[in-house]
């Protein structure tokens, strides 16, 4: 990337690697790497960030006078950012770890605050009106997805509590004060 950058070339640049540690990420970040990708993510995950990074959407650019870069787009609630144009989710400035569909998943919490049904959740995983086997399993595989979502934040933070159950309803985002 330095070298890139001593040229004047302005070009995206996405790191994977086996070494996902924080500091190597920021490292990476803070000379104008585009995203980070740890190679456990797996190759839907990378496939999902170079498209958006190639399409430019949710992206914006802004010019220096030394280098282009592209800068993703980042959406606050409290000690959550999230990185729309690379789908990824931080809390309290760690990445979460969430996969693409897990990301969409907590977009769509986020999005008013306001519960999110089960349906709705079963959904954004999958596409509207998808039905697995016999049907009527939304419940229980949202359930399980969310418990996935919840752990990766808890492996970070211990104390986190900001994703409720809503009965009967579905789930919904708590922003923590």
């Amino acid at each position: 990337m330095v070298a890139l950058k001593e040229r004047k070339i302005g070009l995206p640049v996405v790191l994977l690697t086996g070494y996902s540690l924080a500091e190597r990420e920021l490292q990476a970040l803070h000379h104008g790497a585009v995203d980070f990708v740890d190679k456990t993510r797996g190759a839907d995950v990378l496939a999902h960030r170079l498209q958006l990074i190639i399409d430019g959407k949710r992206q914006r650019i802004s010019i220096d006078t030394t280098q282009a870069r592209v800068e993703p787009e980042v959406e606050n609630h409290g000690e959550l950012a999230l990185h729309r144009g690379t789908a990824r989710a931080l809390w309290r400035g760690r990445d979460i770890g969430l996969t693409v569909s897990e990301y969409k998943v907590l977009a769509l919490l986020v999005a008013d605050g306001a519960p999110q049904t089960y349906r709705a959740i079963y959904d954004t995983v999958h596409f509207a009106g998808f039905i697995a086997g016999a049907g009527e399993h939304d419940t229980t595989n949202v359930r399980a997805f969310m418990k996935r979502i919840r752990q990766k934040f808890v492996a970070v933070d211990p104390g986190f509590s900001a994703i409720k159950n809503v009965r009967f309803v579905g789930y919904r985002w708590l922003n923590p004060v």
